[in-house]
């Protein structure tokens, strides 16, 4: 697995602890979220580079605008929802 070290300089007047620290915890944020957005890496990662539950990912992922459903074709989803029903007819019997 390869590692990613991010660093950028920026001139700030002084800036509070507290406010550098809730930035660059955005930052990072924002990052990982990119990368879940274009699907370089799993929701299950995100949320353990993130040290979230997934639960919380979730709601991360709303905010970022992000669809916890592959794209997927007209087709595709209506395959996918008559295998699932079908699947759900066995279980009735």
């Amino acid at each position: 697995m390869a590692t990613t070290e991010i660093k950028f300089t920026l001139i700030l007047p002084e800036v509070p602890e507290i406010h550098r620290l809730e930035a660059e915890k955005k930052a990072k944020e924002a990052y990982i979220m990119t990368l879940l957005r274009h699907g370089d890496i799993s929701a299950g990662r995100a949320a353990e580079l993130l040290e979230i539950e997934r639960w919380q990912l979730s709601d991360l992922m709303d905010s970022y605008k992000i669809s916890p459903f592959p794209t997927q074709t007209k087709e595709e989803l209506q395959q996918e929802v008559t295998q699932t029903l079908e699947m759900l007819s066995q279980y009735k019997k």
